[in-house]
């Protein structure tokens, strides 16, 4: 900080700030500098600020303040409004709108919906039976499908479908067999399977498939043993692990292995504590994490955790807690990490604490508390990454009718400041001094010429003076000097051949020449000379821009023409250049660009054909591309390019299927991919992160807005922000930011 005083004396200066920690001041007669270290996160309601007041000799003063930005908020257990009555033994359902469906409890039909936007509760249509300590399953359709339970003192075999679309619930066809405190996994296929289970008294070894198609049961063989209160996991190879679970001669150990393709059942590594009423969670690693529960042969409550490995089907410990715990739940979050809340203790009181288990090291370490004792609760991972827990005991209380929800404050979405004007096909472009310039795009009447600027500092906008040429589906980069050349597009009038370039110390756009032929839907890619590449858009050909002389020149054409498709410079300097469409015909094909001799060779192709994909570069020097546009409709699929063999290899399944989406590297090395196009849903919320190490995709949070064809941009502070997009009510002028 610098001041001066008109009287030329010596000025003093005095730091305060609402948070965070605050070194000695360094200071001469006019400057003074101090070194503020920011907390790791914010609690809610706080403003990180720090203010500094200047004095002069004649005791004189004034002061200026501050605020910081881009700190994450602390972990939060936020209280949701009141359910209509207490529940316990019931279920909670994440539907496909976001919202979470809630049924059973002793002798209640009603079942309730939880409001994720307002956090407050809604009756629904009654059960067509009361039941508790049953299973409920969400299907592909979007439809959940509760089975068994008890129902007023009789077990039942009957079954019934809830469509979210009506809110009516009804019967379905029944089990072979009743049964409560059974288990419920939706496999690869579609189908459900449920196993195990009471009736009667007698523990089940029995199991049995729904298939939704014809509404029907059909038995699968039976597990090594009966047992209730287990837990069945689908694994990434499609088959279903069982462990724990209670039988009336004590608890089990042995687990076992379900294969759908077979119907066979087989003893795979027994964990080192029998248990029931325990915790199981699928890892993005693809290892299953086994925490707590309830031991009869040995210790009675665990505190133990064990990690169940598919590759070798062998169990080994991994990080205690540091009490026993069972009745718990545990939640794998967006982050990788696994939340356990509340539970019932060794000496029979329900918990408030909550743990978060991270993979990579093993250990649990504690986070913020629940508001009060619950156990015997359900959670649900809620489509914002935050998580609902519901219900359960508080060892008063038979049954709560409270829930509350989980914020982890990191690898979340919030809004920002929006922009003036909503624009789709909208470019963004990160500048050296941090801010954020967006032009074009399209307005709801047509083709814009206006740009607009971010401040991350004060996350506000303003005007970054108009372009020559009003612009949409073009291309932008920055150059070496710190100005931005923008290139081609359309308007009303059709695709252009202007350019032009933005100064950003000036705030003025000047020419930059003409194309020799109008482009839209190109790629601009920098070349390591300083140069740029233009491709395609409608032609085959290429053009070089040099910065130095400011003058456009042929070079090499693709082997194809082209547009819609994805330039990725490559560690060796070449450039990739995948897929797209000619016409009407959409491209699998990939070729390279040698700025060396300035010509294309072919290289290995795709899988499928993809437009308005996207293309990453990864860390390994290898590229992922996602989603896009096929021959067979939108894809869910993504392939990684390896430079060193010019070959494709699969890179696992998004949760859904984009077009028109974004993919944006996260200094982790994580891929974020966010939003998008999708017949069957439409415009896209969802988000979801891609980790190289493991080839696994996971659910990162939902976007306030759905929309596609919109910008996606890296900020220095390790924030992505979202500009733009198509939405259902037009151009989209919100913005997004996503701290990982």
């Amino acid at each position: 900080m610098s001041a001066q005083d008109p009287q030329g004396s010596a000025l003093r200066f005095t730091w305060t700030a609402s948070v965070g920690t605050q070194g000695a001041a360094q200071e001469t007669a006019t400057t003074s500098q101090i070194v503020w270290t920011a907390p790791q996160c914010l609690e809610p309601g706080i403003v990180a600020s720090f203010t500094v007041s200047v004095t002069n000799a004649l005791d004189l003063s004034a002061e200026a303040s501050f605020v910081a930005v881009g700190i994450p908020d602390c972990p939060t257990w936020q209280p949701t409004g009141i359910l209509l009555r207490g529940r316990v033994s019931h279920t909670a359902t994440l539907l496909l709108s976001g919202q979470v469906l809630v049924t059973g409890h002793a002798s209640s039909a009603v079942t309730e919906l939880f409001d994720p936007v307002t956090l407050t509760w809604f009756t629904s249509l009654t059960l067509t039976r009361a039941r508790q300590a049953h299973t409920a399953t969400l299907l592909p359709s979007g439809k959940v499908l509760v089975t068994g339970g008890d129902g007023g003192g009789s077990t039942t075999a009957s079954a019934e479908l809830y469509d979210p679309k009506t809110g009516t619930w009804s019967a379905t066809g029944s089990m072979s067999i009743a049964r409560f405190n059974h288990a419920a996994a939706l496999l690869p296929s579609g189908k459900v399977l449920v196993s195990g289970g009471y009736t009667s008294g007698a523990g089940l070894a029995s199991a049995e498939v729904y298939d939704p198609a014809t509404e029907t049961w059909s038995s699968t063989g039976g597990m090594v043993g009966g047992r209730s209160l287990h837990a069945l996991t689908v694994l990434a190879s499609g088959k279903v692990l069982v462990t724990g679970g209670f039988t009336m001669s004590g608890s089990r150990a042995v687990s076992e292995l379900y294969d759908p393709a077979t119907g066979a059942w087989t003893a795979t590594g027994s964990l080192s504590s029998d248990r029931f009423r325990h915790t199981t969670t699928l890892l993005q690693s693809g290892k299953v994490l086994v925490v707590g529960g309830h031991s009869l042969m040995g210790t009675g409550t665990l505190a133990t955790a064990e990690l169940y490995d598919p590759a070798t089907g062998a169990w080994k410990a991994t990080g205690s807690l540091p009490m026993g715990i069972s009745q718990h739940t545990a939640t794998l979050l967006p982050s990788g990490r696994v939340l356990l809340a509340g539970g019932h203790l060794t000496d029979g009181r329900e918990s408030t604490s909550a743990w978060l288990y991270d993979p990579e090291t093993e250990a649990w370490t504690s986070t913020v508390a629940l508001n009060a004792p619950r156990g015997s609760h359900e959670a649900v991972l809620l489509t914002s990454g935050k998580v609902l827990a519901v219900g359960g005991t508080d060892g008063t209380t038979s049954s709560l009718a409270t829930a509350e929800v989980y914020s982890p404050g990191m690898d979340t979405w919030r809004d920002t400041a929006a922009l003036s004007t909503g624009r789709a096909s909208n470019v963004a472009v990160l500048l050296p001094s941090g801010d954020v310039l967006v032009t074009g795009g399209a307005s709801a009447t047509g083709a814009l010429m206006s740009a607009e600027l971010f401040n991350p500092k004060n996350e506000s906008w303003s005007s970054a003076g108009e372009m020559l040429t009003a612009r949409q589906s073009f291309g932008a980069t920055l150059l070496p000097s710190g100005r931005v050349l923008v290139a081609g597009g359309t308007n009303d009038k059709g695709p252009t051949s202007g350019t032009e370039l933005y100064d950003p110390a000036t705030r003025s756009w000047a020419s930059a020449g003409n194309l020799f032929a109008p482009r839209s839907e190109h790629a601009v890619t920098l070349l390591p000379s300083g140069r740029v590449l233009l491709s395609g858009g409608g032609s085959p050909t290429a053009q070089h821009y040099d910065p130095a002389s400011g003058i456009w020149d042929f070079t090499g054409n693709l082997s194809t023409a082209r547009s819609g498709h994805t330039a990725t410079l490559l560690p060796s300097g070449k450039v990739l250049v995948t897929g797209g469409r000619v016409l009407d015909n959409l491209i699998a094909t990939a070729e390279l660009y040698d700025p060396a001799d300035g010509t294309w060779s072919n290289t290995g192709g795709m899988a499928v054909t993809r437009y308005r994909h996207t293309a990453t570069l990864l860390p390994s020097g290898q590229v992922l591309v996602t989603g896009g546009q096929g021959d067979a409709g939108i894809l869910a699929t993504a392939e990684l390019y390896d430079p060193g063999s010019g070959t494709w290899t699969p890179a696992g399944r998004m949760s859904v299927a984009r077009s028109a989406h974004t993919a944006t590297l996260l200094p982790s090395g994580r891929v974020l991919v966010t939003g998008g196009d999708n017949p069957a849903p439409g415009l896209l919320f969802s988000t979801e992160v891609y980790d190289p190490r493991t080839r696994l995709w996971r659910a990162s949070g939902r976007l306030s807005v759905g929309r596609s064809n919109h910008a996606a941009t890296l900020l220095l502070s390790g924030h992505v922000m979202v500009t733009g997009g198509e939405g259902d009510a037009g151009p989209v002028s919100a913005t997004e930011l996503f701290t990982p």
